[in-house]
C-alpha cells in the first residue's frame, strides 16, 4: 500500500478472512431469503398461476403444498452462495488492493468507481463458475419439487439425466449476464452511497461508533440492492426459465435463450417478479454488507477502504 492512512498488512490470510466473511454473509442472507426466492421464481416461471403478487404467492404455495414448500432449495442456496460469497467478497478485496498497489493511492482514489466496477466484475466471473451448478439445482427443485429430495439427491440426478453442461451450466450465460451487472452495481453503488452518507453527516468512518458505521452499511446496502435488482432482473427471469426442464427447446444453450427471450418479451422479462425481487435483493444486499462488516473485525481483519490523500485520513 502507499502512503497515508496505515492499512493492512494485506497478507494472504487477510484475503482468506475476507473470503470467509463473504461466504458467511452470503450464505446467511440468501438462505434466509429462500421463501421469498421460492415465490419470486414461481411468479417468473408460472405467471398465469401465481398472479396475485408476493403475499398472494405465499398464500397460494402454502395452501397447495404446505409451509415447508417455501424452503424448497434451501440446501443448494446456502451451499452455493457460501461458495459464491467466498470468491466474490474475497475477490473484490483482492482485486481492489492489487489495483491500489499498481496505481498508487492518489490515482486509485481518483479512479475508485472504475476499480470497484472492475474488481466486482472479475470476482463475480470466478464466483459464478462455482455458483452455476448449485443455482441450476435450486431452480430445478423449486420449479419441480417432486424432482428430488434435496441437493444430494438432485445434483447427481441432473447429471445423469441431462449431462454436466446442459444440466448444470445451461444457465451460465444468463447467470453471468445477471450476476456481473448486479455485482458491479452492488459494490459500486454501495461504496458511492456510503461515501455520500459520510459526507452528509460530516464524519469519517473512524469518527463513528461501530453501530453507526453498521447503520451506514445498512442504508447504503438497501440503495445498492434495489439498483442492482432492477439492472439484473431480466437476466434473472431468463435464468429461472432456462433451468426449467424442457424450456426453450432442445437446441444449444444460446438458441434456447433466444427462444425464451423471444417467447417471453422484454416487458415480462423486466417486470415479472420485479417487486418481490427488489424487496428480496434490497434486504439481502443490506444484510450482506452489515454481516460482512460485522464478521471482519470478529475474525481479526480490518476492511480495506479507499482514502483521499488530499484531505488526510
Amino acid at each position: 500500500m502507499t502512503a497515508g492512512e496505515k492499512q493492512g498488512p494485506f497478507t494472504p490470510m487477510y484475503f482468506v478472512k475476507a473470503a470467509l466473511a463473504g461466504g458467511i454473509c452470503c450464505s446467511i442472507t440468501h438462505g434466509a431469503m429462500t421463501p421469498i426466492d421460492v415465490v419470486k421464481t414461481r411468479i417468473q416461471l408460472e405467471p398465469s398461476v401465481y398472479n396475485k403478487g408476493m403475499i398472494g404467492g405465499f398464500r397460494q404455495i402454502i395452501a397447495r403444498e404446505g409451509a415447508g414448500a417455501l424452503l424448497t432449495g434451501f440446501g443448494p442456496t446456502a451451499a452455493g452462495y457460501f461458495v459464491q460469497g467466498w470468491f466474490k467478497f474475497g475477490g473484490v478485496e483482492f482485486f481492489k488492493i492489487q489495483a491500489v498497489d499498481y496505481l498508487g493511492e492518489e490515482q486509485a482514489w481518483k479512479n475508485r468507481v472504475a476499480i470497484n466496477l472492475g474488481a466486482a466484475a472479475a470476482a463475480e466471473f470466478i464466483a459464478d463458475i462455482f455458483l452455476c451448478p448449485l443455482e441450476a439445482t435450486r431452480i430445478r427443485l423449486v420449479s419441480n419439487p417432486s424432482f428430488a429430495n434435496g441437493l444430494a439427491d438432485a445434483f447427481p440426478k441432473i447429471i445423469r439425466q441431462d449431462g454436466v453442461l446442459k444440466g448444470l451450466y445451461s444457465g451460465f450465460g444468463p447467470i453471468l449476464f445477471k450476476q456481473i451487472p448486479y455485482t458491479m452495481a452492488k459494490f459500486a453503488v454501495q461504496a458511492s452511497a456510503a461515501e455520500q452518507i459520510y459526507a452528509a453527516v460530516g464524519k469519517k468512518p473512524s469518527e463513528l461508533t461501530t453501530n453507526q458505521n453498521l447503520g451506514v452499511s445498512l442504508g447504503s446496502g438497501v440503495v445498492a440492492g434495489v439498483a442492482a435488482a432492477i439492472i439484473s432482473h431480466p437476466a434473472d427471469t431468463l435464468l429461472s426459465m432456462v433451468n426449467k426442464e424442457g424450456a426453450g427447446g432442445n437446441g444449444s444453450i444460446t438458441s434456447r435463450l433466444f427462444n425464451l427471450a423471444r417467447e417471453t418479451g422484454l416487458a415480462r422479462l423486466a417486470l415479472n417478479g420485479l417487486g418481490p425481487r427488489c424487496v428480496m435483493i434490497g434486504v439481502l444486499t443490506a444484510g450482506q454488507f452489515v454481516v460482512f462488516d460485522s464478521v471482519m473485525p470478529l475474525i481479526g481483519a480490518k476492511k480495506f477502504h479507499f482514502v483521499d490523500p488530499a484531505v488526510g485520513h
